[in-house]
């Protein structure tokens, strides 16, 4: 008995919640009827926008400093065309422990090389083998948004 009334009141404010939802007036957005308006700018859902132009992303003469503390080395060079597959990863072609000293590229981490539980392996570890999920280039482009972002005091 107890099931059967909370279904009801389950049931009833579904249908509540989906009649205030379709009496609700659209969202109107800068670009026309329907258009999505984000950091990309305003587009029609229907139409293809054109793609930004490229960023340029500056060499480095050497690693980029970091602005907190454990953060992720930045990657001072472009990476296009580096394939990051199951079966390649362009980026251990200069930084892994066996390249790194005859391509002048820094070695990747010791903690590359260990599962969770700490246990050293001979190659790097699956969870860190794609490494643009925590490295990224750092490209010469505007920010999207204002922010007032300030480096770590210890790290200036």
């Amino acid at each position: 008995m107890m099931k059967r009334s909370t279904f009801a009141v389950v049931i009833a404010l579904l249908a509540v919640g989906g009649t205030l939802h379709a009496n609700e007036k659209p969202s109107q957005y800068p670009g026309g009827n329907g258009g999505v308006h984000s950091l990309r700018g305003a587009t029609e859902l229907d139409v293809t926008r054109e793609a930004d132009p490229l960023k340029n992303f500056p060499e480095q003469s050497g690693p980029i400093e970091s602005d907190y503390v454990y953060q992720p080395p930045l990657v001072p060079h472009t990476i296009r065309h580096y394939e990051m597959s199951l079966n390649a990863n362009k980026c251990l072609s200069c930084h892994s422990w066996k390249n790194a000293k005859e391509s002048g590229a820094t070695k990747i981490s010791v903690t590359h090389y260990q599962t969770r539980e700490g246990q050293v392996l001979s190659d790097v570890s699956p969870r860190r083998y794609f490494c643009l999920q925590c490295h990224v280039p750092q490209a010469d482009a505007t920010a999207l948004i204002d922010n007032e972002f300030q480096r770590v005091d210890a790290l200036r």
